[in-house]
């Protein structure tokens, strides 16, 4: 078994059509579906989750845009997406996932250690990045990648920022 991980990040339909969508977004799904289907690995998926009380929450008062709240099409996978999903999506209520490296970290002790984490989704800014940087912070010696083709920001400047945070915090982007 591939000891290789690929982490889709918020691929959900409010990130890519729904309130908080780019057109940017939208060209990047094929490419993260096609990734999804032919990584040599295991492929695990995030799923950012709110609930109805979301515009009372700090992150509501500073992002003033309901999305993602539970059980709404917004809060779905995009159909492309949920058609090559085969793993239940690790829901997250705040940009890092907390659990997402609890697992991992848990792979990395009992399983034999990670080869590599790559990580594509949305938003690469907000999302992709928090979880890259939590993920070096819980396993500091396995490599993580940043797939910047399957990867939207919330602004294309914001995509790149983020890229350059990326790379200055020894993650490997892949343009």
């Amino acid at each position: 078994m591939s000891k290789r991980v690929l982490v889709a990040v918020d691929l959900q339909n409010d990130f890519i059509t729904g309130s908080l969508g780019t057109k940017e977004a939208q060209a990047m799904v094929d490419r993260a579906v096609e990734k999804i289907r032919h990584f040599d690995g295991k492929v695990l998926f995030t799923q950012d989750t709110h609930s109805p009380d979301y515009l009372k929450t700090q992150e509501g008062r500073l992002l003033p845009v309901e999305h993602c709240v539970k059980g709404t099409w917004g809060w779905q996978l995009e159909p492309r997406v949920e058609a090559v999903r085969a793993t239940t999506p690790i829901e997250k209520p705040t940009f890092g996932s907390k659990g997402l490296a609890e697992v991992l970290k848990a792979w990395d002790t009992y399983e034999g250690p990670l080869e590599e984490i790559v990580l594509i989704g949305l938003c690469t800014d907000i999302c992709v990045v928090s979880n890259a940087l939590l993920l070096k912070a819980y396993l500091p010696e396995v490599p993580i990648t940043v797939d910047a083709s399957c990867c939207a920001g919330v602004t294309p400047e914001a995509h790149r920022h983020a890229l350059e945070v990326l790379r200055s915090c020894q993650v490997q982007v892949l343009e």
